[in-house]
């Protein structure tokens, strides 16, 4: 009997091309820590520029609403009416007896 009989996997040649792109950790202990920290660091790196990226894209959008908006008055509904208020109680009623 050949040993390819008991494999799981359908075909040899799709485990061998599967295994080419798995990353591999190295055995030495000291490139271990070098890569994770590399990792960690490369990590941090798109982090960070992720969120200042994010902060330029909300704040240019804001001061391009700004920009279009200066012109125009506040209420453009003719309906609005700008006003001051002042909060009244509510009524006290007698109690019942």
């Amino acid at each position: 009997m050949s040993v390819r009989l008991f494999r799981f996997r359908p075909t040899f040649d799709s485990s061998r091309l599967r295994s080419a792109f798995a990353p591999r950790k190295p055995r030495n202990a000291l490139l271990r820590i070098v890569f994770g920290l590399l990792g960690l660091g490369l990590l941090a790196v798109l982090l960070v520029f992720g969120l200042f990226v994010g902060a330029a894209m909300l704040g240019a959008g804001l001061l391009l609403r700004l920009w279009r908006q200066r012109n125009q008055p506040i209420a453009s509904d003719p309906r609005v009416v700008d006003a001051e208020y002042r909060v009244v109680r509510k009524p006290v009623l007698p109690l019942p007896r």
